[in-house]
């Protein structure tokens, strides 16, 4: 599988095994909820996509990377204690509770969540004297003498080991109380998720032109050399920041993320090269509508430089996807609190804030707020305060006027981002446009899937409307069924032959 289609088997996995009767017992017994195993190469997001099931399901996560336990701390410490059998008394040997087990516990007493997921990472790299007590837990989600609450499911992940020489084999006895999911890389599954997380667009571009960079391992005289999708994604992030303080980025940096010194400095040229592109064809000025005066230079371009300047618009159209993704999830917010205030809870406003604030902090601290959710949270927060200054030399009149100038500015950058849209199909038209093809060009059908394959972009279409993207996806839709046609006349013919 890939790790989209692993995320699902899990996501329904765990809904099975919490799923409860009329009595309220688990439709699998506990000693039936077999947990899941994760096999597959380091780097392609086997974490994030644990955090990504529990955030969605609204459950606990508890997470370990278990090589960095001995006995001791996986088990518990032996302590004696005194028993009473019969008549006599004896001193009999118990532990005391496991670390991973009381982190279970901690996670239920601060989120108050009695569900969730434990999920122990590297499973397969277990210390000699740790590995007999995996069996036990396994089976029974025991470490020592302490279980793992009963609505806490057991998912554990591991590499094959071709990328790890501390890796054990598990035996079948083993395996034959799990269920094993095997996972590859995949880039068109990663790169959904890339988009939602705002990976930059150099990085999106380049791997478009070459997949194969994407995941790599490969070994030869000096040694080990790999790039991982992890890899992709933390530069993507610190070249971000880069840009916002005018660091340089260069080979220097690349070469520290990416562990393959022929990928790492290829793509430092190609980020060079990205930026030579924005400015040469100035991607703001096609956004507004200005379009370059030789496009058919660009369309004689090659088709590298072609996915580069898909990528570059695509690029800046996502970042306003993404904000006003943010910004309507800020708006809400606001609205709330707002609302209750204009209708005449004139002492409700600072405590409401208050209120919203402590909140944030408090589901922050549980992890019960993803990265998103807690910045939007936080926006809200500082806008609300800026009310309350508006309203201490004003009235209910004045919050309605600061509401309303703040709708006024989100609906105008709606505005302005759908003719970006708008604005970006015609250029494509325009420069690649194919009078034979019904969806215009090959590139056309390029920028359309990108954007029919990214979160932010399908919610801001589905929620605002743009007849230059309704007119486009149907026309391929058209296109694919043509196509269709094509080949089932061509089967028939053969056949009738």
């Amino acid at each position: 599988m890939n790790i989209r289609e692993a995320k699902d088997e899990i996501k329904n996995a765990v809904r099975a095994y919490l799923e409860k009767d009329e009595a309220g017992q688990y439709e699998i017994p506990v000693e039936r909820q077999r947990p899941v195993l994760l096999m597959g190469p380091p780097g392609i997001g086997k974490t994030a996509i644990m955090e990504q099931i529990a955030h969605e399901l609204g459950i606990g996560l508890v997470s370990y990377t278990i090589t960095h336990h001995t006995r001791q701390s996986a088990i518990g410490l032996p302590m004696i204690s005194e028993k009473e059998y019969g008549d006599k008394k004896y001193s009999v040997t118990e532990y005391t509770m496991s670390e991973i087990v009381g982190s279970v516990y901690d996670k239920i007493e601060k989120t108050g969540i009695k569900e969730g997921i434990l999920f122990l990472d590297e499973i397969n790299c277990v210390s000699e004297t740790l590995a007999p007590t995996m069996l036990q837990f396994l089976q029974y989600k025991t470490f020592g003498s302490h279980k793992v609450p009963d609505g806490f499911i057991i998912v554990t992940a591991g590499n094959p080991a071709r990328y790890n020489k501390s890796v054990r084999e598990f035996d079948i006895v083993t395996l034959d109380r799990v269920r094993k999911i095997s996972i590859e890389e995949d880039f068109d599954a990663w790169k959904e998720y890339a988009y939602k997380e705002g990976v930059h667009g150099a990085i999106m571009a380049y791997l478009e032109i070459k997949k194969d960079n994407f995941y790599s391992i490969k070994s030869d005289v000096d040694g080990k050399s790999f790039v991982t999708a992890r890899g992709w994604e933390d530069l993507s992030r610190v070249i971000k920041v880069h840009e916002k303080l005018g660091i340089p980025v260069d080979n220097k940096l690349t070469d520290q993320y990416l562990q393959d010194k022929e990928i790492a400095r290829d793509f430092a040229d190609y980020y060079e090269l990205y930026h030579r592109y924005n400015e040469l064809y100035k991607i703001p000025d096609i956004l507004e509508g200005k379009f370059p005066e030789d496009l058919a230079a660009i369309k004689n371009g090659a088709f590298d430089e072609k996915l580069s300047i898909i990528g570059l618009l695509t690029d800046k159209l996502m970042d306003e996807f993404r904000d006003y993704s943010k910004n309507a999830a800020v708006q809400k917010l606001v609205y709330e609190v707002v609302k209750k205030y204009v209708d005449g809870e004139v002492e409700y406003l600072k405590p409401a804030i208050d209120e919203l604030e402590e909140k944030t902090s408090r589901e922050a601290d549980a992890g019960l707020l993803n990265r998103e959710e807690e910045s939007e949270r936080r926006l809200a927060v500082a806008a609300l305060r800026e009310c309350l200054k508006e309203v201490e030399t004003g009235d209910v009149t004045t919050a309605k006027k600061w509401f309303t100038s703040r709708e006024a500015d989100r609906q105008a950058s709606i505005k302005a981002t759908g003719d970006h849209l708008t604005n970006s199909f015609e250029f494509m038209e325009r420069a690649f446009g194919n009078p034979e093809s019904l969806t215009g060009s090959q590139e056309m059908v390029i920028f359309l899937t990108e954007l029919s394959n990214a979160y932010h972009s399908l919610k801001f279409v589905r929620e605002t409307g743009n007849e230059a993207y309704y007119k486009y996806n149907k026309l391929l839709l058209l296109n694919d069924r043509k196509q269709e046609l094509n080949r089932e006349i061509l089967e028939f013919a053969s056949e009738w032959k």
